[in-house]
């Protein structure tokens, strides 16, 4: 089992990464701007000299656009993420501009994960193309209607036949519960946002124990 916090919040990785529950940290354009950062005049030396600090294993940056500058912003990001040790992955689109980009991407020694994934046929796409990881939208499929959980078992199947072994990793997580359904199913990879991974240590009973302990503990002799 894999865990990313799905965050580009600083305070949050540095309040989470050091637990050693996360293996790496995802970020996009809309964690950004509600981190109160503006994505193309972000630092990305200084968010990934952070992430090495913290010793993140995996940090993942998705593309701003899937247009002619793209190429450009993903070269410059694998070279800047050359002077750190972790490893960098790109986040493409699943739609056929995006799908186009990966080629090249490929050749420029790129790590790929492509997201926004709704349906179980894009994991077909995603092996096609050899990429690294796909990231369907799980909690987003089900709020559009549609059989989240089927999708995802399906696209199980699909990868346990894969040759190419494209990994599932699992976003839009609405709450433990989910997780542990889809961990059943055989998921390992789950992208999760700081509330999820709160409510992931939190056991009312298991709270209630240790304060049992604790006061067993320091009791004073009579």
């Amino acid at each position: 089992m894999k865990l990313y916090l799905d965050s580009f919040d600083v305070e949050s990785w540095q309040e989470w990464i050091p637990s050693g529950l996360f293996y790496g940290i995802t970020t996009n354009p809309i964690l950004a701007e509600r981190a109160g950062l503006f994505y193309p005049s972000i630092n990305w030396s200084s968010k990934m000299a952070l992430a090495e600090k913290l010793n993140v294993k995996e940090f993942h940056i998705q593309l701003p656009s899937c247009d002619e500058t793209a190429i450009s912003f993903a070269a410059q990001r694998k070279e800047e993420a050359q002077n750190f040790n972790f490893k960098f992955v790109v986040k493409v689109p699943l739609t056929k501009e995006g799908v186009k980009l990966v080629p090249e991407m490929k050749r420029l020694g790129l790590s790929i994960l492509m997201t926004a994934c709704y349906h179980s046929k894009q994991y077909i796409t995603a092996d096609a193309i050899e990429a690294d990881y796909i990231a369907p939208y799980f909690g987003r499929m089900e709020e559009a209607g549609l059989d989240a959980y089927d999708h995802m078992s399906l696209m199980k199947d699909l990868e346990r036949h894969s040759t190419n072994r494209c990994k599932i990793l699992v976003a839009s997580i609405r709450s433990v519960e989910q997780m542990i359904t889809l961990a059943a199913q055989g998921h390992l990879y789950f992208t999760i946002s700081p509330a999820i991974a709160d409510e992931l240590l939190t056991a009312e009973l298991t709270v209630k124990a240790v304060s049992e302990f604790d006061e067993a503990a320091t009791k004073v002799e009579v």
